[in-house]
């Protein structure tokens, strides 16, 4: 078993159902960790998909909602590993990592004697992601991730950009982050962001209803942060999307 895997049992609350050698798998035969939520989360399971997701599905499906303004995904990266204040030595979880980019870059932050580990329920994804390679202090692990399977207070910061608008109950995936975040720990959020202006936020609705996405009021994601304890908090809009930066305090809402 990679030095990185072994590093990543000593986190969980639970030994893992089975260890692919790419691979920790919380999961074993369930296909996915919670209720579907609708096509949009679907979609992130087939192959097809996950084969295309790195350089043309997220990129392009990301342009579409930053607007022309917004940050490019290499961007997206830099804006993530500011946010969280990325040092050598640091335990760093990329929750619904996808195939692993954001990963990958966090692994270099952290270097050799840190750990990035990526989070996703999709075996296609995962798969996608152990094939892309990168740094040794990079693991991946399958498994829920609105209720983290990590003890409480294991790692110094968290990342989940385009996936919280997806989950059947972003508020519980929120008091989860909090958990495993050490006290001091970073944050990094890229959600939704419905429009202020009427006409659009009702556009926004329809669209958030008919993909199975959950639209956020501009502010709200920083007022659930600030019950949870945290602070420091920094909110950046571009077009129906979000990017939310805070830092974790208290262990108490």
């Amino acid at each position: 078993m990679p030095t990185s895997q072994s590093r990543v049992l000593e986190l969980l609350e639970a030994p893992p159902a089975r260890t692919t050698g790419d691979y920790l798998d919380l999961l074993g035969d369930r296909e996915q960790a919670g209720p579907p939520t609708g096509p949009a989360q679907r979609l992130m399971s087939m192959g097809l998909v996950s084969a295309v997701y790195e350089r043309y599905w997220r990129p392009g499906l990301g342009r579409i909602a930053k607007g022309l303004t917004g940050p490019s995904m290499a961007g997206e990266i830099d804006l993530a590993t500011d946010l969280l204040r990325l040092r050598p030595g640091q335990v760093v979880l990329d929750v619904a990592c996808g195939t692993g980019r954001f990963t990958r870059a966090f692994g270099e932050a952290a270097g050799r004697t840190g750990l990035a580990v990526g989070l996703d329920g999709s075996r296609t994804m995962l798969a996608r992601a152990v094939r892309a390679g990168g740094p040794e202090s990079v693991a991946y692990l399958r498994a829920d991730a609105v209720h983290l399977p990590l003890r409480p207070s294991t790692v110094d910061a968290v990342c989940c950009f385009a996936a919280l608008h997806m989950f059947a109950d972003p508020d519980a995936a929120l008091d989860s982050f909090a958990s495993v975040l050490k006290p001091g720990g970073r944050l990094a959020l890229l959600t939704s962001a419905r429009h202020t202006w009427q006409p659009l936020r009702g556009l926004d609705e329809l669209t958030g209803l008919a993909s199975g996405q959950r639209m956020f009021d501009r502010g709200e994601i920083g007022a659930k942060l600030r019950r949870r304890g945290f602070t420091e908090i920094s909110e950046r809009y571009s077009g129906v999307t979000q990017i939310v930066g805070a830092t974790r305090i208290s262990m108490r809402e």
